[in-house]
């Protein structure tokens, strides 16, 4: 349908992946990630620093990944890309804007949604603490 199956969503499920496990330790890396250089600089720093992180952690972890679209039943030549795809569960958008509007959640959403992902994290790494730029966002399918 979209280049991904709904099905492996609800098989990570079956085999017990455990969302928050692997969302905390997301979280766990991209505060370690954003300690280091602290806020200010470019998205794809960040977006490096913690897919290094990530992969420090042992935690599997796809760059760029594309999604392809379907439009009335005919393939786009434009497709989205995710900026994380860590354990093939959980969308990572990194951020690093002052202020995060919600049209950002809402694009999430639709990445969770066309990519049939239950849970997203939305990460603005242009804050004090990153704590306070972290969103979770869940697809309930």
């Amino acid at each position: 349908m979209n280049g991904f199956n709904a099905e492996r969503a609800e098989n990570a499920e079956d085999r017990g992946v455990d969302f928050n496990e692997i969302s905390a330790r997301i979280i766990g890396a991209a505060v370690e990630a954003h300690a280091q250089p602290g806020p200010g600089l470019l998205e794809s720093i960040y977006d490096e620093a913690l897919a290094l992180e990530l992969e420090s952690r042992s935690l599997a972890v796809s760059r760029q990944v594309e999604v392809p679209l379907i439009y009335k039943g005919a393939p786009l030549r434009h497709r989205l890309r995710l900026d994380l795809l860590v354990a093939d569960t959980v969308i990572v958008e990194v951020k690093s804007v002052e202020t995060l509007p919600r049209i950002h959640e809402a694009q999430l959403l639709r990445y969770l949604l066309l990519a049939d992902k239950r849970p997203g994290l939305l990460i603005n790494f242009n804050v004090p603490k990153l704590l306070g730029g972290v969103h979770r966002i869940v697809n309930r399918l």
